[in-house]
């Protein structure tokens, strides 16, 4: 045996070895697939086969230069330098710059980027005299990308009955007019999108005989990693790239189809023993990553679903830990025991940060994560996007809360004044800021005083009520709780109406994100302190709180050690020797929208088996009793997959403690971690304990024992274990969210008390 097949295992080996005919590698998760796929490329060169006819196709650069540097490593040589590697992107436009030509495009041709392309797509909105508000640019280009990658042209979206349908119900009819003259647009610039290096290569090997020819004689052997993630267009253009030879080796795991979203369909690996006869078949169930508890409960759940290829992952690794099922009462709960379970795992397991993950299902959910890491000091890497303080859609909203609170902050006006579009444009703005250095005022100050900057008509009447809807918000200011002032700002502004009209898949997470800030400003404003006292709940204190939230540096180096934080989707590939599944709740993983139809909830299984499958050691499934959205408190049933977990592989958990105040049984670690909470109060609140005059304290009755909270009444005497004796003057709130106002004896003063949080005794 040669020294390269040495520490193959049998099934790893047989796949190396295979050299002619089509062969289908079925790779489980943790089963080496990358290892094997490189090895075989070593292999097939080591056999005589020459590095310029081999293709090999990956979905990120990384992986490719992974793949090339082990070849070579493996080879001693530099052979492998020769080999077609890259992602399906790299490789086309590869192969398109020298083609280009025979499409009327000069072989020069510019890549256009997203933004790009948007920019392009918005110039022709503007030229059609449409509004771009209801043709929004990122709607109209995912629709195109969706099109191009499912392989139809503008000529076929126009004709096509269902597409233009579908159009006339979004009240969009000229979308296909809009793609035509997008397609005219970027073919007279000399350019391609992202899209087109996938379709314009299609497009090339169907209309040119000699160009299909003459790659697939050069490419006579083809290798596809991730084919499970393969679209329409990669899908056909492998199948004409390998019709001469049929050398084509794709390696993928159904399991792990994920990426829908993006075009790509789980129909490939399935019908690929459909599409040859001769088709060799190697399962890669032997796991290398993980624990067999984990694999057992991976296995368990991605048995539910009925469109897949059998398999069944094992190890030789040990049993390991059970799974650990946490319940929380809330999301900040979530975050609050994550945030000290991984403490406590340092500190007992010797493990470091960056052997942490935490893994959700959308990105609006790192909120609560991201607070609570900071609040316990622990570095953390948000991947897959920016950090939710600084996403552009919540920096908009925040600019318009701290304008309301500080008119001199000249950098947040300027990013709001005309976002949403009032028609404030940026001609009015320069002849307002030249004014106000001339006049020695402030922009806000100017803005009072169009006319003295030169400006009329329309520009000045939109001044003008954008600094009376400010001055409005202004008066709530001194009369309104956060989350009110934050609600009317939202509503008023249009920012989050601009949001909602966005059903992209970018707007509509921008929307959900928008959402979840407002969701955290109501979580604070009705969140008690230790004692169930409602303190200051103004829009300045929450700005206040926020902002060491927002000036904490993260490090931007994807080896420091922090725990990472990303969306399952972006986890894909990876693995963390602990990982948190966090949100298992129905509505939210599974996702609301794909509860109705079988294909989409099994994707969502196979998303749960993806962050199953991403841990080595330890795994903890987290979901809350309760979570804000939209503003409002919604009560959440655990997900549906937490049911097909047999419960022999669990050890279940409760914990009661967070922001929103109660108690619950904890188990496991958990007695540790409230003991270790409640021995960390907040900066903030030491320093108003020593701020405060000391007053005397209270000891409770001897027979003190809460009342049912429901039969306490205005003008009853009551007794609080820390605050003593006092009368309830006033009851508001809902039956579940009763808020008593007391006026309490011996100088404590007039204090607002949740009673579904304080423990009060009826005195009288």
């Amino acid at each position: 045996m040669q020294d390269y097949l040495k520490g193959l295992n049998e099934q790893q080996r047989q796949a190396v070895e295979h050299i002619d005919g089509p062969l289908m590698i079925v790779a489980g998760a943790g089963s080496g697939k990358t290892k094997v796929l490189t090895t075989r490329i070593a292999h097939l060169m080591r056999n005589g086969v020459d590095a310029f006819n081999i293709l090999a196709l990956t979905f990120t650069n990384k992986a490719a230069a992974e793949m090339k540097e082990r070849v070579e490593k493996i080879l001693g040589n530099t052979e492998a330098r020769n080999l077609y590697i890259g992602t399906f992107h790299s490789v086309f436009a590869r192969i398109l710059r020298a083609e280009a030509n025979k499409l009327g495009y000069p072989n020069n041709f510019t890549i256009y980027d997203t933004d790009d392309a948007k920019s392009v797509i918005k110039s022709i909105v503007n030229d059609m005299n449409l509004d771009d508000k209801h043709y929004k640019p990122s709607f109209i280009y995912n629709r195109i990308s969706a099109a191009k990658n499912g392989l139809i042209d503008p000529a076929t979206y126009k004709q096509d009955h269902h597409i233009q349908t579908e159009d006339a119900r979004s009240n969009r009819p000229l979308l296909g007019d809009i793609y035509d003259a997008y397609s005219k647009r970027c073919f007279k610039n000399g350019a391609m999108d992202f899209d087109d290096l996938l379709f314009k290569m299609y497009i090339i090997l169907t209309h040119f005989p000699d160009v299909l020819a003459k790659y697939q004689h050069r490419f006579k052997y083809i290798l596809i990693d991730e084919y499970q993630d393969t679209n329409v267009a990669q899908y056909q253009i492998i199948k004409m790239l390998g019709a001469v030879h049929e050398n084509i080796c794709i390696v993928g795991d159904d399991a792990q189809s994920i990426y829908s979203f993006r075009g790509a369909t789980v129909q490939n690996i399935l019908q690929f023993q459909d599409d040859y006869d001769d088709v060799n078949v190697i399962k890669l169930e032997q796991n290398y990553r993980s624990t067999q508890a984990i694999l057992n409960v991976a296995n368990q759940i991605i048995s539910n679903n009925q469109n897949q290829i059998p398999k069944n992952l094992w190890t030789d690794n040990s049993e390991g830990e059970k799974i650990t099922l946490v319940r929380t009462l809330t999301d900040n709960d979530e975050g609050r025991f994550i945030a000290d379970a991984i403490t406590e795992m340092k500190l007992r397991n010797h493990y470091h940060n960056k052997d942490f993950a935490i893994l959700y299902r959308t990105n609006a959910q790192s909120r609560s994560f991201e607070e609570s890491l900071r609040r316990m000091n622990i570095p953390y890497k948000l991947f897959g996007g920016v950090s939710f303080y600084q996403r552009k859609e919540i920096k908009d909203f925040l600019a318009y809360l701290r304008l309301i609170v500080n008119t001199r902050d000249e950098e947040n006006l300027k990013r709001i004044i005309n976002y949403p579009a009032r028609g404030i444009g940026k001609t009015s703005i320069e002849r307002v800021l030249i004014a106000a250095n001339q006049h020695d005022k402030t922009f806000w100050e100017m803005l009072h005083y169009p006319d003295a900057a030169g400006l009329k008509g329309a520009a000045a009447s939109a001044i003008e009520n954008f600094v009376t809807m400010v001055k409005s918000f202004q008066v709530m200011l001194e009369k309104s709780n956060a989350y009110d002032l934050a609600f009317a700002v939202g509503k008023h502004t249009g920012l989050v109406q601009e949001l909602y009209n966005d059903k992209s898949v970018e707007g509509l997470a921008r929307y959900e994100n928008v959402q979840e800030l407002l969701n955290s400003i109501k979580e604070f404003t009705e969140t008690p302190d230790e004692e169930g006292e409602l303190v200051d709940k103004s829009l300045g204190s929450y700005l206040q709180q926020i902002t060491l939230l927002t000036d904490a540096d993260t490090s931007d180096d994807e080896n420091a050690d922090a725990v990472k934080l990303m969306t399952i989707h972006a986890a894909k590939g990876l693995e963390f020797p602990c990982v948190f599944a966090v949100g298992l709740e129905e509505n939210l993983f599974p996702n609301s929208m794909s509860l109705y139809d079988r294909a989409d909830l099994e994707e969502e299984r196979r998303l749960f088996y993806v962050v199953i499958t991403r841990a080595k050691d330890r795994l903890w499934v987290t979901y809350a009793n309760s979570r804000y959205r939209f503003g409002s408190l919604v009560q959440n049933e655990p997900s549906r997959f937490i049911e097909e977990i047999p419960s022999a592989y669990l050890d279940r958990t409760f914990t009661g403690i967070g922001s929103r105040g109660g108690q619950g049984s904890v188990g496991g670690f958990g007695n540790m971690m409230n003991q270790s909470f409640e021995r960390m109060p907040s900066l903030k609140k030491l320093a108003e304990k020593l701020q405060k005059p000391a007053t005397s304290a209270h000891t409770p009755s001897v027979d003190f024992k809460a009342d049912d909270p429901m039969t306490m009444e205005v003008g009853m005497k009551i007794e609080h274990q820390k605050f003593g004796f006092g009368t309830i003057t006033s009851l508001e709130g809902g039956a579940n969210n009763r808020i008593a106002t007391i006026q309490f004896d011996g100088g404590h003063g007039q204090k607002k008390i949740m009673l579904n949080f304080a423990k009060l005794r009826i005195v009288q």
